[in-house]
């Protein structure tokens, strides 16, 4: 009887054993199932940025991503304006200055001095262009991530640019086509 208890104890251990014949895992392949899960996980909100630009190349590979993004009945139910070049955001923020006055800092300051900007428009037409401009966003900043790009999507400068009369300014300068409501941005 103790021959096969411990007979017992020996195959299940060696059981055991063949179960595991697969290297150790490292810590990110078992945090990770797979890429995708790892750049949706790692994914974090950029608040201050380098003062460098992001490679064209890079950036078209970016905003190609994020135009595929699903949407609702292909529609594409948005406009979307991409601005790398330091001095148009320096002219943006000078309007966004000069029509918040002694609140300039905080409105300016809403940017957070990304390198690149993206202004994304919803189509008023469409009941679903706001969920189809998020999923747009959501594209874009996960193959930035994917790419080694930080960034953040950002309510606040909607809100300054929108409603304050004094920053139609910026509205024209981005030239969103009648019919279309800039909701969203992504720096």
């Amino acid at each position: 009887m103790r021959k096969i208890k411990l007979f017992l104890v020996v195959a299940c251990v060696a059981m055991l054993a063949a179960c595991n014949t697969k290297p150790a895992e490292t810590e990110k392949e078992m945090k990770y199932e797979n890429e995708t899960i790892e750049t949706i996980m790692e994914r974090r909100s950029i608040r201050k940025y380098k003062p460098e630009t992001v490679a064209r190349e890079t950036l078209e590979k970016i905003m190609e991503c994020g135009i595929n993004a699903p949407n609702g009945q292909n529609k594409q139910s948005w406009e979307v304006r991409v601005v790398d070049n330091p001095e148009v955001m320096a002219e943006i923020n000078a309007v966004i200055a000069e029509a918040y006055g002694e609140k300039a800092e905080m409105a300016v300051g809403c940017f957070r001095g990304a390198p690149v900007m993206v202004f994304i428009a919803r189509d008023l037409a469409y009941d679903f262009s706001a969920y189809d401009c998020g999923l747009l966003a959501e594209n874009i900043m996960l193959s930035a991530q994917s790419l080694g790009v930080g960034s953040i999507c950002l309510g606040s400068p909607v809100r300054i640019i929108n409603d304050n009369e004094a920053c139609a300014p910026v509205l024209e300068r981005l030239g969103f086509s009648e019919g279309y409501e800039f909701c969203l941005c992504v720096g």
